[in-house]
């Protein structure tokens, strides 16, 4: 006789604690761009084949293969390109919702990365616009992007959708 033929019902949850612990190393390219951010700068690097600029950089360009060895200091001034407004709350939560995660292409770079939007309300954060980075005070700068706290508008008028398309 089975177990549900007995009257007893299969397993379909097993809780177990679980603990894991990662160590980050990060590679030349990246320690780059770590040491950059505890400076309060962006740091990324060139392709010396297509001249595009990564930013954080991985050490080589993905479309051609070949080493970026070439730094470039990008400014704190870039473009929302797309975002998603967080409505739903989380344990731990240290920002009020809704808040606004972006995807903001530095000027200079030809990637995006995610940062927080602040400073303006939800529903008019937009594709196209014009933010700046606000920066920790300077003696709480560290390897992290925690050294980023958000990124504001920067009242300048938005980016026209040509020149950041090919970067959604």
């Amino acid at each position: 006789m089975s177990g549900a033929e007995a009257g007893t019902q299969p397993v379909t949850v097993l809780e177990t604690p679980i603990h894991l612990d990662y160590v980050f190393t990060p590679g030349i390219a990246q320690s780059i761009f770590l040491r950059g951010l505890a400076r309060g700068v962006f740091l990324g690097q060139r392709c010396p084949t297509c001249g595009k600029v990564y930013i954080p950089s991985r050490g080589s360009c993905p479309v051609d293969g070949v080493a970026t060895d070439e730094v470039v200091e990008l400014p704190d001034t870039g473009i929302v390109t797309t975002y998603c407004v967080v409505n739903v709350p989380f344990a731990g939560q240290a920002v009020e919702i809704p808040y606004t995660c972006a995807q903001v292409l530095l000027d200079g770079a030809n990637i995006s990365f995610m940062g927080l939007i602040q400073e303006v309300p939800a529903d008019q954060v937009r594709m196209g616009m014009r933010v700046e980075a606000v920066w920790v005070p300077p003696d709480e700068l560290g390897p992290s992007l925690a050294s980023v706290k958000y990124f504001r508008p920067t009242g300048e008028p938005d980016a026209l959708y040509e020149s950041y398309e090919e970067y959604l």
